[in-house]
């Protein structure tokens, strides 16, 4: 069932990814985007990685496509419309190409599969502990230094609004 349920949610975020590159509208990429994130969200639960996915969720669909999509709202200068194809499409897929190929060998000659996955520890407990004690000095320094980032775009932004 997991099996299923991963190939599921890559394809889903695979479809969601060629969304974002090929849609005419800027808005439609965007929120393409957030499904992409969503679905790679997914692949993160399947992994045993709960806190990569609520991180990815927070931050990813949260905070930057919101971003994205107000710049987007706000920016008269940006055309609604975009041109998907251009004169750099011959060498895009040749690089698609080339990847995919380097990833289809990858997979082919890979590491061979082990009878069980092997248990992984609880880590979001684990790392709340060690944001909390032991790393407590450069946890409080970033929020500190995201705080002083965001009252300075403020700053700026308000001197330009006026």
């Amino acid at each position: 069932m997991t099996a299923v349920l991963f190939f599921a949610l890559a394809a889903f975020t695979v479809a969601a990814a060629l969304l974002v590159v090929l849609a005419r509208n800027i808005v439609h990429s965007a929120v393409a985007l957030i499904f992409s994130f969503c679905g790679v969200a997914g692949i993160y639960v399947l992994l045993d990685a709960e806190f990569l996915a609520a991180v990815q969720v927070l931050i990813y669909v949260g905070g930057i496509t919101v971003l994205l999509l107000f710049a987007i709202m706000l920016t008269t200068r940006i055309a609604a419309r975009a041109d998907v194809f251009n004169e750099q499409i011959g060498l895009s897929a040749v690089i698609v190409l080339g990847i995919t190929a380097i990833l289809v060998y990858a997979s082919l000659t890979g590491f061979p599969a082990s009878d069980r996955p092997p248990v992984s520890p609880e880590t979001t407990p684990a790392l709340g502990r060690l944001l909390l004690t032991t790393h407590v000095l450069p946890f409080e320094v970033a929020s500190i230094l995201l705080l002083a980032a965001m009252v300075g775009a403020i700053v700026i932004a308000r001197r330009e609004g006026e």
